[in-house]
Order: structure tokens, then sequence, then C-alpha cells
């Protein structure tokens, strides 16, 4: 398919009452460049273009207009098998993402199966300056790196990583409130050390005290570490 008739297969799957909730939850992306596709309808879509082999002149086609557009193409990237090529698109893809939401549905199932290939685009990711494309760095440290292939030392990458974007700064709180409830025992000192900005360091608190998987008591140990920031 090419990318007109790919837009107007979205725009026949639009859902007009969906397009005004989505579009108040992404303040980056105008109302305007929001269809209204449903992410399970975008997925199949998805999943249909990658069986037939109907997406590539899709996937070049940069930059989209619509939102939509761009959900379709990070589920796209997500059906690649070959991981040099996928991490090829998902590279010259992220310059082009311009919210959350298609940053952090961007998690391609290749990428699990080849970590250790990932992580030197995951340190220039954190390096890079690029609100969604350091977001998504840590987003992958954060799926990939905190179970079996855990190292203290992506703790202290995440630590590292200065902004004042709020996207940044919230995937930041969001990353070391998984780690509290997945490494404790290696993340708590980074809070009990205060080791991230005041902003950060609440946020990963409140968000960790969200958790089911933290426990009463180190919930309420984590409230009494809470900074008082002036107003």
């Amino acid at each position: 398919m090419t990318p007109e008739e790919i837009r107007a297969e979205l725009f026949r799957r639009q859902d007009l009452k969906y397009r005004d909730f989505q579009g108040a939850l992404i303040p980056t992306v105008p109302t305007d460049r929001v269809i209204g596709v449903r992410t399970p309808a975008l997925r199949a879509f998805a999943k249909e273009l990658s069986r037939r082999g109907g997406a590539d002149d899709f996937l070049a086609d940069l930059p989209h207009r619509y939102f939509d557009e761009n959900q379709l193409h990070a589920f796209v990237l997500c059906e690649i098998k070959d991981f040099d090529r996928c991490l090829s698109a998902v590279d010259r893809f992220l310059s082009f993402v311009d919210n959350w939401a298609t940053c952090d549905q961007l998690s391609p199932a290749v990428f699990r199966r080849h970590r250790e290939r990932l992580l030197p685009f995951i340190r220039r990711a954190l390096d890079s300056g690029e609100t969604f494309r350091v977001r998504f760095g840590i987003k992958m440290l954060m799926d990939h790196f905190l179970d079996e292939a855990f190292d203290p030392i992506y703790l202290s990458l995440v630590a590292g990583v200065t902004s004042e974007d709020y996207y940044v700064k919230m995937m930041v709180a969001w990353y070391f409130a998984t780690a509290i409830a997945k490494r404790y025992d290696e993340t708590v000192p980074y809070v009990e050390r205060k080791l991230l900005p005041p902003w950060t360091h609440n946020k990963a608190i409140q968000k960790a005290r969200e958790s089911y998987r933290v426990s009463p008591e180190r919930k309420d140990y984590l409230r009494s570490l809470r900074l008082k920031i002036p107003r």
C-alpha cells in the first residue's frame, strides 16, 4: 500500500470520540493532527501490513503528518524480526517522534533477544540531548535491563541524565520507581542519598508508592524520604 492509501485506511478506521479523548492526552501534538484510531486497530493494521510486506514505502515516508501514522509506524517497527534492520529503522524514526505515547509504545520484541547489542545504542540515546530519543533509551533500560540482565551501572547511567524536559524527567522517575520495585536493595540508596534532582526524587517515590509490587513497609519508608520543595 502507498502512504496515501494507508492514510486513507486510517481515516476509514477513525473514531471521533476517541480522537478527542486521545488528543487531550498528548499536548505536544495539535488536535488536528490526530485521526483517532484505537490502539488495537492500529496494532492489527501493523500486523497486516507486515504480513503483506506493504509497509516499506510508508516507513520511508517521514515525517508523517498524523499522530496515528506515527503510532502505526511504531507498531510496524515492533513487527520487524531482524535486529539490525529494526535498530536502523528505529534510529531513523526517533528523529521524528514528537510525543510520549509513540515513544513509549515503540518496543520491538527483537530487542529482548539481543540486549547486549542494544546497549551501545542506548548509551548514545542517553547522550543525544533529544527529548524522545533520551526517553526511549531510558525506557529500553527499564524494559530490558532490570531483570536477569541487570547491572547496577545502569542505575548510574539513568541518574546521570541531566534534563529539565518534563518528558525526560518523568521517564527517569518512572525508571527509578520500577527499579525500586524490582531491585530495591540496589536502588534505594539513590533515594536515601538524594542523588536525583528534587522533583524527580519525589516523583519516583510517588510512583513507587503507587506500585502494587512495593510492600507497605517500604512505601512507608519511602514516604519518609520525600523532600520538601519550596513553592
